[in-house]
């Protein structure tokens, strides 16, 4: 079924959604709560369209709508602990929008916020930190300064840690899409490699098959001239027979 111009411009405008959504955006950034709006009108549309796509690519441009107001939703809310909550709930796209994607953008938008919220949890827990320790600090004795002090180092190291951490996983994450994408290609390749195979194979099987009743046809006439010889043989020495019999008549 031929794609109408309608869900042309539709994959279009959310394959644009997915990229913006992407990006780190300030508060004044409109162009997305916008543009999300005009994705719901024409997945409206395009489900009262005579040529409208099938079911399932229905329930999936609706799960991607979804998923970007979602979103669009769980930013508005005031706490990084809020958003963070709210985005555990957001159900990104299954498939990619486009051709050339190798993941659905959805599912890497979902990472990034993942990311970007836990980030600002650390951040906002260290920041209650180091300002209620800052707040103690002030009128302590020496050695319970000294004691601040070295939580603080601690502290400090153990946000080292996680952000080394984090690192590891980033590029242990990245390592495994490489790999992920070397292994399709190669998967790709060899099911290229057997479907040239097959197609082969097929060939192969159609000639062998035309051989097969050319050298059928053949035995037969070969069968047929034998069979004339024989009977032409065999009427001879009948007829030999017959003229011995006449030339040589029996003695009495």
């Amino acid at each position: 079924v031929a794609t109408s111009a309608l869900e042309i411009n539709f994959t279009r405008l959310l394959s644009r959604c997915e990229s913006i959504a992407s990006e780190k955006r300030g508060e004044t950034e409109w162009r997305l709560e916008k543009y999300v709006g005009s994705l719901e009108e024409m997945l409206a549309a395009l489900r009262k369209s005579h040529s409208k796509p099938t079911a399932e690519v229905l329930t999936e441009y609706t799960r991607k709508v979804d998923f970007l107001k979602g979103l669009l939703e769980a930013e508005k809310l005031p706490s990084p602990t809020d958003k963070a909550l709210a985005n555990q709930f957001l159900a990104p796209g299954r498939t990619p929008t486009i051709a050339n994607e190798r993941m659905s953008a959805t599912k890497t938008v979902h990472m990034q916020t993942k990311g970007r919220c836990t980030a600002e949890m650390r951040d906002e827990l260290l920041s209650t930190v180091r300002a209620t320790d800052l707040r103690n600090r002030r009128g302590l004795p020496l050695d319970e300064r000294q004691s601040a002090a070295e939580l603080e180092a601690v502290l400090q190291h153990h946000h080292n840690l996680q952000e080394k951490l984090a690192e590891d996983m980033l590029n242990l994450a990245r390592n495994l899409k490489n790999n992920t994408l070397a292994a399709q290609n190669i998967i790709k390749q060899d099911n290229q490699t057997l479907g040239q195979s097959m197609r082969q194979a097929d060939v192969n099987l159609e000639k062998l098959k035309t051989e097969s009743e050319r050298l059928e046809q053949h035995t037969k006439k070969s069968i047929n001239w034998l069979l004339w010889l024989m009977l032409i043989l065999v009427s001879f020495i009948f007829i030999s027979m017959i003229l011995f019999i006449r030339i040589f008549p029996r003695l009495r």
